[in-house]
């Protein structure tokens, strides 16, 4: 027999994470995340991987494991739960999270989830899952080691090396070692920072240009960061309180975790430290913690930026701190918002490229280095980026001795096989992504987005025609219309002559009285032509014949 690892997203791009393990038919399932649309993928809100390798015949799921609290780790899990009603794993912050989302989609009451904590042993199926625990920028954040009846299996999570923490549990190197000598068949490591040099850093790295903000600034201070990065979120709620600040929060899925870290006792707040929003536009040195790190075009800092935001919005003064990094393909989001925030007062803002306000919850390659010399697994695979990430992991792999013939890059959907004899990558390709759009779920495919980039690149045209039924000539019309194609003033000769060459199409074919639907294809065909010899673009021409 063969134990099956499945990668369902999170290897070749950011976010999305999902992983399973499979043995003879019973399915181990590891987090539920999704991803926020590229560019290209035009009207799309969400992304989430495409679990239909779960749902086929004669599989079973025995239950999901969520490593920590962040959306690329669990937002997916309601669009899950939905078709798979299995035990739900997690540690307590990550269950506290997970509920705001089920609850959002009406399914809280429903979902069986099962609080574990660090160095807890539990039993999924056929898989014996050990939860051990790592930093990262959200506590409650744990690796996993999963005993499999070929071997044993070591999930990083997202993680960096740091024994003792400013906030929350530290990595447990020991364990982690004690895996190690205990022996391991398979590594699974985040490659989110292969790319950078050196170690992540610490939370108290940041203390001190924090605490220089929170002395010299003489209005208000603003700091936005990752609505689950409670850590930084204590930092600043600590310092508010030092410096006699009251503290507001703006933005739903910030005050959701905030609420729910604080009632969990993952965050401590001092009674009547927050105040509403409302007071941010009365109190010169109120701290105001928003959402919106990455520039998204609809949140709060986003919108107070540009002084859009329906209570409170940037002002002569204000000192704003953007504490986090841009996802890639961000930036540009990242860097209009900070050209609002000047444009429209902002005194200073302090962000990664001019001061040291932030620091990755993810480990540097000298941990990652680390991390593969302390497990010493048989083979590797690491996870977590986009290929280029995955491909210098995979380097760093073989470089701290790991054979090279024993270090895999694989991408989503490509299934790894392995028994006693070794490692063996199948041809099979067994993911995909599904596209959410408003209440729509997967009913977007990629035909769907080709057509949207199409009318966002070259426009529409719509011809509308009457002919006769008895002797096919045409009674009204054409009519052409264009959007997004042409300027007016110069599309009226143009259009003209459109809908004289559907005039020519139709008499050119009425002596055989062709089927509306043919009709109409010419006529496509044939105006599609006259566009492109004129203009040298390809507007979506949609041509309607009526009979009458």
């Amino acid at each position: 027999m063969m134990l099956r690892y499945i990668p369902l997203g999170g290897l070749g791009e950011v976010g999305l994470n999902m992983w399973a393990l499979e043995w003879e038919g019973q399915v181990l399932v590891v987090d539920a995340g999704l991803m926020f649309p590229r560019d290209e993928m035009l009207g799309i809100d969400l992304v989430i991987p495409d679990i239909s390798y779960l749902l086929e015949n004669g599989r079973r799921v025995a239950g999901i494991v969520l490593t920590h609290g962040h959306e690329d780790h669990i937002g997916g899990l309601p669009f899950f739960l939905k078709k798979l009603n299995v035990p739900v794993y997690g540690t307590r912050l990550t269950l506290g999270l997970a509920k705001n989302r089920l609850k959002e989609h009406r399914i809280l009451r429903e979902s069986d989830l099962r609080e574990i904590s660090a160095g807890d042993k539990f039993q999924v199926g056929p898989f014996r899952v050990e939860a051990v625990a790592v930093a990262h920028s959200i506590p409650d954040d744990v690796a996993l080691a999963i005993e499999t009846p070929v071997g044993r299996v070591v999930y990083t999570s997202d993680y960096k090396l740091e024994p003792e923490p400013l906030y929350g549990r530290g990595t447990d190197v020991e364990r982690l070692r004690r895996l190690g000598d205990e022996g391991v068949l398979l590594l699974l490591g985040d490659s989110t920072n292969s790319e950078r040099e050196g170690v992540s850093g610490s939370e108290r790295d940041l203390v001190p240009a924090f605490e220089a903000i929170f002395e010299n600034a003489p209005g208000r201070i603003v700091v936005t960061t990752f609505a689950s990065n409670i850590h930084r979120i204590q930092q600043v709620v600590t310092l508010a309180a030092r410096h006699g600040r009251k503290v507001a929060l703006a933005g739903r899925s910030l005050r959701n975790a905030f609420k729910t870290a604080r009632e969990l006792g993952f965050l401590e707040v001092p009674e009547g430290l927050t105040v509403r929003l409302e007071e941010a536009a009365k109190d010169p040195r109120l701290v105001l913690l928003t959402a919106g790190s990455q520039g998204e075009p609809m949140s709060a800092l986003s919108r107070f930026a540009s002084r859009q935001h329906q209570v409170v919005n940037v002002r002569e003064g204000d000192w704003v701190v953007i504490s986090a990094r841009p996802i890639p393909g961000n930036e540009r989001l990242v860097h209009q918002t900070i050209n609002n925030l000047y444009r429209y007062g902002a005194a200073r803002v302090f962000y990664s490229e001019v001061e040291n306000v932030h620091v990755s919850g993810h480990g540097y390659r000298d941990e990652l280095r680390q991390m593969i010399q302390m497990v010493r697994p048989r083979f590797f695979i690491p996870v977590h980026g986009e290929y280029r990430q995955l491909h210098l992991h995979a380097e760093l792999a073989v470089a701290a001795g790991i054979p090279k013939d024993h270090v895999l890059v694989v991408e989503d959907g490509r299934v790894v096989e392995f028994d006693e004899h070794g490692m063996h990558p199948t041809r099979e390709n067994v993911a995909g992504y599904v596209f959410v759009d408003g209440l729509g779920i997967g009913d977007v495919e990629q035909v769907v987005l080709r057509d949207r980039r199409h009318l966002a690149e070259d426009g529409i045209v719509f011809i509308t025609l009457g002919i006769d039924r008895d002797n096919g000539s045409v009674r009204t019309g054409p009519e052409v219309i264009s959007r997004g194609f042409i300027e007016p003033e110069m599309s009226q000769e143009l259009m003209r002559a459109a809908g004289e060459e559907a005039r020519r199409v139709v008499r050119s074919l009425a002596r055989g009285r062709p089927q509306v639907t043919l009709l109409q294809e010419a006529i496509h065909d044939s105006v599609s032509k006259l566009f492109w010899k004129r203009t040298q673009r390809r507007p979506m021409v949609i041509t309607v014949v009526t009979e009458l």
